[in-house]
């Protein structure tokens, strides 16, 4: 039973010592605030790719459709046209949704 005594007093006193020599760190900023501007920076140049590719897409869609002469392959490029289109107001449209609605939600994710 001494022995154990012993362990068990040598376990705290150890554990106190380690408390004790622990540095506290503390964040520059909060995790939240570093993620948005980590999303607003990667969304920020993925619609501006995405604005960049689909007028170049939108530019050999066209000249495709113009050169083109045959009838099945300029409906094709118009096809693409407008898939191209499509795409390119669906990822800015998540931009403007998400810049809508955040802060709707901005004073929810607090306990008072």
């Amino acid at each position: 039973m001494k022995k154990l005594y012993r362990i068990y007093s040598f376990a705290l006193v150890m554990l106190l010592v380690l408390s004790m020599t622990i540095i506290p760190a503390a964040a520059v900023e909060d995790m939240w605030k570093v993620a948005n501007r980590i999303i607003v920076d990667v969304y920020g140049k993925l619609a501006g790719i995405s604005t960049v590719l689909a007028g170049l897409m939108s530019a050999v869609a066209v000249v495709g459709a113009k050169i083109s002469n045959n009838q099945h392959k300029v409906d094709q490029a118009w096809d693409w046209l407008k898939r191209i289109w499509v795409a390119w107001a669906i990822i800015n449209g998540i931009g403007a949704f998400i810049a809508y609605v955040r802060p709707l939600f901005s004073g929810l994710a607090t306990i008072s």
